[in-house]
């Protein structure tokens, strides 16, 4: 708590020489309090800031009564308040009870006073919400406390923004967290009876007059403002007062204010969605009435904002009166219907929007018995049920001119109706209602879906793939046959292929229908594709390809929970699966997800738990098989295992290092469910693999060091990996010992030694073997001169779970594994320095927790400090602070960085002692002359100055001070900026006047003076800049590893590089089109029929802008002989002058990329200089002959062309040698150029061969 109130106040000392007094006050008055502190000897605190706050308001006000509280910018008052608003919510709520009594006294009366001064008036308001949140049930009643309360209610209408959101924010906080045991809060009732008489006066045309800056506020602004805090406060109201509420909102539509009447609808759906979600809400009684209000003031239909709220409180009123009465709701549903869908007619995009996301709210409002209605008339052409008449309306829609501009609204309502008539009336084998009731629609929209003017296909798709997921492809494709076929083709049906993306959804259809009809439809497919390839039409035989791999990927979407797997998983399609597992690469990945989900949907619903189920789609769990069919699936699957894991086994070791996760994941899924047995004896075949393997490595020359290994021992070990969470102890304990050895640990294959580390240290995390950390820290002691660096990374992970297993009485274990985990905090590979940072916080860690350190049994300990030593973390410190004695500059840098890392880590357990002799020690490395010391020391420096107390680091300031500023000129390895940045970081947390005190040279006090100057000229800088739009691209914050971002973030390295301009940013341009509304398309070859059809012959895209045939060519001159096109190569030079100025920076880009003394940047930002290749050479000198051969021919000796010559077409088909052309990049040199490329205006300029080559 200390340390928040410290930064808190850290930010507030700096101003004291700012020249505006509202800050300078605050921070002066906090230098006096802290001054007082250090003369009296007191701790500072939140709790002793606040007393010494109270006692400066008391004598403030004293001092003050005869004239009456000054309260302007620089007095004593508001500098007090402010201070104590900073302070108060870090206080513990003990002290602020006790003082309540004083607080009420010096501040309550304040009240009236403060009125006029917004600034010291949101301070007061802000103590009160401290102080209120801090009270039990007790004091909430106490004298004074209700009348500040209310005196914050009535703020939360005043007409200054500022004061009026702090105010709103604070009776939201008070009433969100009540005390304990209440639900509610005790002031929650007097906030209810205040809201209903706000807006009872607002309704009733009454002007709330408010004392403050603008006297006469009128009646709509206050209640906007009213509106606005009622939002967030909504859900902490009493329950009972909710339906007055919602009785008063009712009324402010009446009022013909439309931004009123939106917030109202607004308000009105959150407190109905609000009713859903909490039972204790009860509305149920005003629901009839409710709809029966909204229905009877429906908007004009010219406020397109208006009728959006209007429509989606609509929607939100039915859902929740279908929740509170089903049948009551059903009865109203065609009216609300009918008011609704009369919305889509409208101009305006958004109420479209909202008035079909309001009929899809009021198809979730259909009951069975409606339902059921509705498919007993099925066949009626005369449809009286709700349901009925909605299917009706909505399919001649489609056909309507009325509602051509709102076919996507309408093809989304009509998804939510396909999902809303999901009903099977009671056994998984009936048939939908959806099926029943939907399919001529469903069939009407594919047969929009095809045709070739249509241009919602997107929309139609989405509401197809709704069918498809609650129908299935069973009943989709007796309903809508492919056409996929020749057959098909030759009787002229139009082909669907737009139906095989979908099938890969969950959808309830059986197995078995993907093996009865898409098996044996991909085999013709096959030999069709067969054929093709054989006769040379390599384009058919990719289309059929194409079709068979869709077909493919829909194979998962049979395999969620399927009732028939153990009729259709028979020996002859597994065997098919298996084979295509390995000699299909494209299809593959299908199969793998099918095998996975078979198993992981089954297991989920197998168990019954409801966290397992709850993660499967929700199309699975509406349309669920039984707990019983379940467990009978996994029983057989489970019979199946060991021959799909042999599969999956050989699968995995015959697919590349990018392909085995994928495979792997199937393997855990399978081997999660197979019996122990099974288990074992694939363990033993994989030991046996791996041991006979092992020692063809042994022999083998070693590989290169960043080759990828994909030996079969490191499969055998991958393998291994997968199958580990599920071996017995036994096994387990086997395993370890077999890669504790120093065949595995030292052998030559980086990959062997890599994944021999990784599994040790799975097996030990598992917990399933007991081990001996002595004899495993000694095993591994004597492997480390084989060690491979790609695999350090692990052994730290594996050092770091051994230590967590240490026995507290063997602690003095650490001290061996020290040198190591701290020198790797230094190594090249950013996961390896993590890891060893991991491993130095786990034994501090464990030191922490307690124990024995045998000093005596410490490897080179002298005798004279033989004994016993308590483990804490000091004593932790202390070992580590022994390599800072090291030979190497390398140990003692590295040294350096471990004790970071740990100061910032255990700040809170390290003594203030320790944490001062540890940065006095460290002080001492900042005059070394070895710069990787120093740059470690900067940056354990940085990190104290962030990190620890700031009256600890105050006494080493003037030495801390010039030891920095040596290095302030100093360019090499960044230490200027290090060390300006560090500077900043003391200013900000010290204040300037103690920093600039401790510079004793007149030449080092400059660098400090110009570092305040920086900072002084970014403020007025970023205080004069324009407020950004908000296009304008942000720079996100640096997120990561916490002590990273303080090591190496600082504020300063974003606002304050060296270079002083920061680059613009690009902003991002607006869209300015808005929709432009449907046309009807006009087609001269054909007469158009508005009665039916109208969907089809609508376009939303300009006219204009499409590309007509002919478009390009019309752009040239026709010879009138010929009649063919004259492109006139002359005028191509006048395109030239305006273009090179555009050219200069693609060219200048690319000949970065390919010229000689280009260069390339690396993913790490790294600079790779190009190599100085003859191929390279030879286009750089081609460049050059051709520029000037074609520029000497028409220019006078002595002057120098300006402009390129235009090389000729077909130059890249001219031979070197000969005289004539040649083929080149397999295209004949009388290829044409395309003609849209020579019709493009902008390209006349760039260098364009006859082929189209730039």
């Amino acid at each position: 708590m200390a340390d928040n109130v410290e930064s808190v106040l850290s930010k507030i000392r700096p101003h004291t020489s700012s020249s505006l007094a509202h800050q300078k006050a605050p921070a002066t008055l906090l230098r006096a309090i802290e001054a007082t502190f250090r003369e009296q000897n007191t701790e500072p605190s939140a709790t002793a800031y606040f007393a010494a706050l109270l006692t400066t308001l008391d004598g403030a006000l004293q001092s003050s009564r005869a004239s009456g509280p000054a309260m302007g910018e620089g007095d004593v008052i508001p500098a007090v308040l402010y201070l104590l608003a900073a302070v108060a919510p870090y206080v513990p709520h003990p002290v602020i009870r006790s003082n309540l009594t004083t607080i009420l006294s010096l501040t309550s009366p304040l009240f009236p006073t403060l009125t006029p001064h917004a600034p010291p008036l949101r301070s007061q308001i802000t103590l009160y919400g401290a102080v209120l949140q801090a009270l039990d049930r007790s004091h909430l009643d106490t004298q004074g406390l209700r009348q500040a309360f209310m005196t914050i209610l009535q703020l939360t209408l005043d007409p200054r923004p500022k004061v009026r959101k702090r105010a709103a924010e604070v009776v939201k906080e008070v009433l969100s967290a009540p005390p304990l045991p209440l639900a509610k809060h005790p002031y929650a009732d007097k906030v209810a009876e205040w809201v209903k008489a706000a807006l009872a006066e607002i309704s009733s045309g009454g002007l709330p007059k408010f004392k403050g800056k603008k006297a006469d506020t009128e009646g709509s602004e206050a209640a906007i403002h009213l509106l606005a805090f009622l939002r967030p406060v909504l859900p902490t109201l009493p329950a009972e007062s909710l339906s007055s509420v919602t009785s008063s909102l009712l009324l402010l539509p009446r009022l013909g204010n439309p931004y009123l009447s939106q917030s109202a609808y607004s308000i009105l759906s959150d407190l109905l969605t609000l009713s859903l979600d909490d039972p204790t809400v009860d509305l149920q009684s005003h629901m009839s009435e409710l709809l029966k209000v909204i229905l009877s003031s429906p908007p004009i239909k010219s406020d397109a904002a208006l009728n959006a709220a209007w429509a989606t409180v609509l929607g939100n009123t039915m859902l929740a009166y279908h929740h509170a009465n089903p049948d009551e709701c059903a009865s109203q549903l065609t009216k609300v219907w009918k008011a609704l869908w009369s919305l889509l007619e409208s101009s305006d995009a958004a109420t479209r929007k909202a008035a079909a996301q309001a009929l899809s709210t009021l198809c979730h409002c259909f009951t069975p018995t409606t339902i059921k209605a509705a498919v007993k008339e099925r066949e009626s052409e005369d449809p009286k049920s709700p349901i009925r008449k909605i299917i009706v309306q909505t399919t001649g829609a489609l056909d309507s001119l009325a509602y051509a501009r709102a076919i996507p609204e309408v093809l989304s309502v009509i998804s939510s109706l396909i999902e809303s008539l999901r009903f099977r009336n009671g056994s998984r084998k009936n048939t939908t209602a959806a099926e029943q009731l939907l399919l001529p629609l469903i069939k009407k929209i594919a047969d929009l879906r095809v045709q070739k003017t249509f241009e919602h296909k997107e929309a139609a798709d989405a509401t197809l793939g709704t069918a498809m997921r609650i129908l299935g492809p069973e009943v989709m494709l007796r309903a809508l046959p492919l056409n996929l076929e020749t057959v098909d083709r030759q009787a002229g049906r139009e082909p669907r292929a737009f139906l095989l993306p979908l099938l890969a959804q969950p959808h309830p259809s059986p197995l078995g229908h993907f093996v009865s009809y898409f098996v044996p439809l991909t085999e013709r497919m096959f030999d069709l594709q067969t054929t093709a390839e054989s006769e040379g039409r390599q384009s058919e035989a990719k289309v059929w390809s194409v079709l068979v791999e869709q077909i493919w990927m829909g194979l998962p979407g049979y395999c969620w929970g399927t009732v028939d797997l153990k009729q259709s998983l028979t020996p002859q399609f597994s065997q098919l699966l298996s084979q295509l597992l390995y000699n299909q690469p494209d299809l593959r990945a299908p199969v793998l997800r099918a095998l996975k989900i078979m198993v992981d949907s089954n297991v989920a619903l197998a168990s019954g738990d409801a966290d397992k189920i709850a993660k499967l789609p929700e199309t699975v769990r509406a349309d669920a098989i039984s707990e019983e069919e379940a467990q009978a699936n996994l029983a057989f699957l489970r019979t199946q295992a060991e021959s799909w894991l042999a599969v999956l086994f050989n699968v995995f070791g015959s697919v590349g290092r990018d392909n085995q996760g994928m495979v792997g994941d199937v393997i855990s899924a399978w081997i999660a469910i197979a019996d122990p047995k099974e288990v074992t004896q694939a363990y033993h075949k994989l030991v046996a693999l791996f041991k006979q393997h092992l020692g063809k490595v042994q022999n083998a020359p070693a590989p290169a060091p960043n080759k990828p290994s994909d030996s079969m021992t490191v499969v055998t070990q991958d393998l291994l990996l997968l199958i580990l969470p599920h071996l017995s102890s036994e096994d387990a304990t086997a395993l370890l010992n077999l890669y504790l050895t120093t065949e595995v640990l030292e052998s030559k294959d980086n990959g062997v030694q890599k994944r021999g580390y990784k599994t040790l240290a799975r097996l030990v995390e598992s917990g399933k073997v007991q081990i001996d950390a002595a004899a495993v820290f000694k095993t591994l002691e004597g492997l480390v001169d084989g060690l491979a660096a790609a695999a350090k990374k692990d052994r730290f992970h594996l050092l770091t779970a051994v230590v967590q297993r240490i026995p507290p009485e063997s602690l003095h274990l650490i001290p061996s594994i020290i040198p190591e985990a701290v020198l790797g905090t230094k190594e090249p590979s950013e996961k390896a320095r993590n890891a060893a940072f991991d491993l130095i916080v786990a034994m501090g860690k464990k030191m922490d927790a307690g124990g024995v350190v045998k000093r005596n049994m410490v490897e080179g300990m002298d005798e004279e400090g033989a004994g016993e030593a308590t483990a804490n973390i000091e004593e932790y410190m202390t070992m580590i602070a022994g390599g800072l004695a090291g030979a190497t500059p390398h140990m003692i840098s590295a040294t350096v960085t471990a004790i970071s890392r740990l100061v910032f880590e255990f700040r809170d357990s390290i003594s203030s002692q320790m944490q001062s002799e540890i940065f006095t020690t460290l002080l001492v490395f900042l005059g070394s002359a070895n710069r990787e010391i120093v740059k470690s020391v900067l940056g354990f420096i940085k990190l104290a100055i962030h990190t620890l107390p700031p009256d600890l680091l105050r006494p080493h300031l003037k030495d801390l001070v010039p030891a920095l500023l040596r290095w302030s000129h100093d360019h090499k390895n960044h230490f200027k900026a290090k060390v300006r940045h560090i500077f900043e970081r003391m200013i900000r947390r010290f204040g300037w006047e103690d920093v600039y005190a401790c510079a004793q040279e007149e030449e080092a006090r400059k660098v400090l003076v110009n570092i305040k100057k920086r900072k002084d000229r970014a403020k007025r800088k970023r205080a004069n800049a324009p407020e950004d739009d908000d296009d304008v691209l942000k720079a996100k914050p640096v997120v990561g590893d916490a002590f990273e971002d303080v090591l190496y973030g600082s504020e300063s390295e974003l606002d304050d590089s060296d270079d002083e301009d920061a680059p613009a940013q690009n902003t991002a341009n607006k869209r300015k089109g808005k929709d432009a509304g449907a046309r009807l398309r006009v087609d001269d070859d054909e007469p158009m029929d508005l009665l039916s059809g109208a969907a089809s012959r609508v376009t939303t895209t300009n006219a204009g802008k499409r590309k007509k045939p002919g478009q390009d060519a019309a752009r040239f001159k026709m010879d009138e002989d010929t009649g063919k096109m004259v492109i006139d190569e002359e005028s191509d030079e006048d395109a030239d002058a305006g273009g090179a100025a555009d050219n200069v920076a693609g060219d200048a880009y690319r000949e970065s990329l390919t010229s000689v003394d280009g260069f390339t940047r690396g993913p790490n930002g790294k600079i790779k200089f190009n190599k100085d290749t003859k191929k390279r050479r030879r286009d750089a000198e081609a460049d050059e002959d051709v520029e000037m051969a074609e520029g000497e021919a028409g220019q006078k000796p002595g002057k120098k062309s300006k402009k390129k010559a235009e090389p000729k077409f077909g130059q890249e088909f001219k031979a070197k040698k000969a005289g004539g052309d040649v083929k080149k990049y397999g295209m004949d040199p009388y290829a044409y150029m395309p003609l849209s490329q020579a019709a493009k205006k902008q390209n006349r300029g760039a260098r364009i061969g006859i082929a189209g080559k730039r």
